[in-house]
């Protein structure tokens, strides 16, 4: 199933974008942000896109290929004040990142992304990263349960943690199916009335305890000052409530520092219409801010 782009309209619009510039995508996964915006900044202008898995990027070399005004590069966007210097890249006029998880391409990945499938629990993004498996083996209940209430909001984690611990007693969870049945066998029945499955907090909690998810956030919007010029856009769009009020907080405390003006006083989030053709979008929020000047 190809990756349909978020709020695609909206982002170029808050971006911006004009012929000439010089955007960055954070996180180009499959290329779908990425093509609209080479249209609009044309031949004259450039995009560096970022992914931190490398099986997403080479997908996305062969959809961008055909555009030589385009460079992709395996990293972390939380790194990126670093690869600009390294790459001899100037600042950015705009900045995109699209937090989502692109369930769509990284469930036969095999990293364990889908609850039923006997892949290993690996969860990483790259290949530098410690493999859930082994992280959850180094864990004790107490940062279990810690983990799964401020990462997962899960509110049974006290539960889900003992379980977790008690089953590794017996013999190690190694793949995606060990742990989604050690939580199912956790959690009460009729768990969040079948709404989602009774591992999605879970894993949603590992994956971004692994990956340490949010402090990419944090460290890339505490340097957008030496990844954007003066007057250069960042958009952001998360798809839970941690991301997006990590972006709130930060954009509010800039704004108030006066190095950042915030031009969505409200997250953006899909119509009705968008959300319908693509239910990723559902839980989408976007964010989007103008630096001022340097920090």
């Amino acid at each position: 199933m190809p990756h349909v782009p978020v709020l695609l309209d909206e982002v170029i619009s808050l971006l911006n974008l004009q012929p000439g510039m010089f955007v960055i995508d954070g996180t180009v996964d499959g290329g779908g942000h990425a093509a609209e915006i080479l249209e609009r900044i044309g031949p004259s202008g450039k995009l560096l896109g970022l992914d931190w898995d490398e099986t997403l990027l080479e997908e996305c070399k062969s959809r961008l290929g055909k555009y030589p005004n385009v460079n992709l590069l395996h990293g972390n966007y939380a790194d990126l004040p670093e690869i600009l210097e390294r790459e001899d890249f100037p600042k950015a006029h705009a900045l995109l990142l699209d937090l989502g998880f692109s369930s769509e391409q990284l469930a036969d990945a095999g990293k364990g992304f889908s609850f039923n499938s006997d892949e290993p629990l690996l969860l990483t993004y790259s290949k530098d990263r410690t493999p859930a498996h082994e992280v959850l083996r180094g864990m004790r209940e107490p940062e279990i349960a810690q983990m799964l209430f401020d990462l997962g909001e899960e509110r049974y984690g006290l539960k889900i943690a003992k379980a977790i611990v008690e089953r590794q007693r017996k013999s190690p969870i190694r793949t995606a199916r060990d742990l989604a049945e050690t939580v199912s066998v956790a959690v009460p029945a009729g768990y969040e009335r079948g709404r989602i499955h009774p591992a999605t907090r879970t894993f949603q909690a590992l994956r971004i305890f692994v990956n340490d998810e949010l402090g990419n956030l944090k460290r890339i919007l505490g340097n957008l000052d030496k990844v954007l010029v003066t007057g250069g856009r960042v958009a952001v769009i998360s798809f839970h409530s941690l991301e997006d009020r990590i972006v709130k907080n930060a954009f509010r405390d800039l704004e108030g520092a006066q190095t950042l003006e915030i031009l969505t006083k409200k997250p953006i989030e899909a119509s009705q219409e968008e959300a319908k053709g693509n239910p990723r979008s559902r839980s989408a929020k976007l964010r989007a801010a103008e630096l001022k000047d340097e920090y």
